[in-house]
């Protein structure tokens, strides 16, 4: 049935009215149909990624970064914003189009889980000059740290987590405040020749090791390791360099604890020997102090008596 409107002419323009009013004078009337707005609280959820974990914390607050100050003290200890988180299975770039930048350096590290990459220079199209396969045990306690040299730009260097997806790491690569070896390093240079090894111990004060590898120009295969008891590798390094004195190869290896024994492999033929030297970067002098009668082992030293 038809609904009769009784209201009138005039009732029909009061209404007219009412609304040009409203309009006119711009009043929301939307409000009336929502709820109220609480304090402090809004339904816009910031977008939050991995590589937060690595990104400095804001002035005031602090940072569940597990990763910051890893790499260690002095140029290696270098700005959380640079560094990029590396997932397990993915590649990674940096790209140097200038001629000037001539060594990059290269820091990697974890949480604490295990480190597992493969680092690449590229020089043109299919061309590699430098490659190395690194493993680190414990990429917290031991980052690894190494220079390479990019003479000639532009070069990329390339890095891919061959791990799987639950070990990622932070990787960082930088053309400034580039460590160099030092020149008791490059004095203590000795010939390897192809197919021989030699080994390096260390005492329990030094932290770290400078390991610096050359060439008179022919190819460089190497295998560096650091063992920490018999056949204990803590850290692997793979390398392959196409002109060994164009392109040496130089980093320093975290040595924590005791027992700590640097080992240099040449990998290439007879034909194509190497210099290696392997000197300490870092001493801790108070590593002594610390000494418990009954604790630590400590092979011909000491305990202060």
């Amino acid at each position: 049935a038809a609904v009769a409107f009784t209201g009138g002419p005039f009732t029909t323009k009061m209404l007219f009215r009412t609304v040009l009013c409203i309009l006119a004078l711009g009043i929301d009337t939307t409000g009336a149909f929502q709820a109220p707005a609480r304090a402090g609280w809004t339904r816009t959820t910031p977008l939050m990624s991995t590589n937060d974990l690595y990104a400095a914390a804001p002035a005031g607050q602090t940072t569940g970064n597990v990763f910051a100050g890893v790499a260690g003290n002095g140029p290696r200890n270098r700005d959380a914003e640079s560094t990029i988180l590396v997932q397990g299975g993915s590649l990674r770039t940096w790209s140097y189009r200038s001629p000037l930048v001539e060594q990059v350096q290269v820091v990697l590290s974890t949480e604490g889980r295990p480190l597992d990459a493969d680092i690449e220079l590229w020089h043109g199209p299919d061309n590699t000059p430098c490659k190395m396969r690194v493993y680190v045990e414990n990429g917290q306690l031991r980052p690894f740290s190494a220079v390479i040299d990019t003479p000639r730009g532009p070069n990329t260097v390339a890095i891919r987590n061959i791990g799987q997806i639950e070990f990622p790491f932070a990787a960082d690569v930088y053309a400034n405040d580039v460590e160099d070896p030092s020149e008791e390093c490059i004095a203590s240079s000795a010939t390897i020749q192809g197919g021989a090894l030699r080994t390096y111990p260390f005492d329990t004060m030094v932290d770290s090791v400078e390991v610096l590898l050359k060439t008179d120009g022919r190819p460089l295969n190497a295998r560096i390791e650091l063992l920490q008891g018999p056949n204990n590798n803590k850290q692997v390094i793979e390398l392959y360099t196409e002109d060994g004195f164009d392109r040496p190869f130089f980093c320093i290896l975290e040595t924590p604890g005791s027992g700590n024994v640097v080992r240099i492999v040449n990998t290439a033929p007879v034909e194509f020997p190497m210099t290696a030297g392997v000197v300490p970067h870092s001493i801790n002098q108070d590593t002594g102090d610390g000494l418990v009668l009954g604790g630590d082992v400590v092979i011909g030293g000491d305990l202060g008596w």
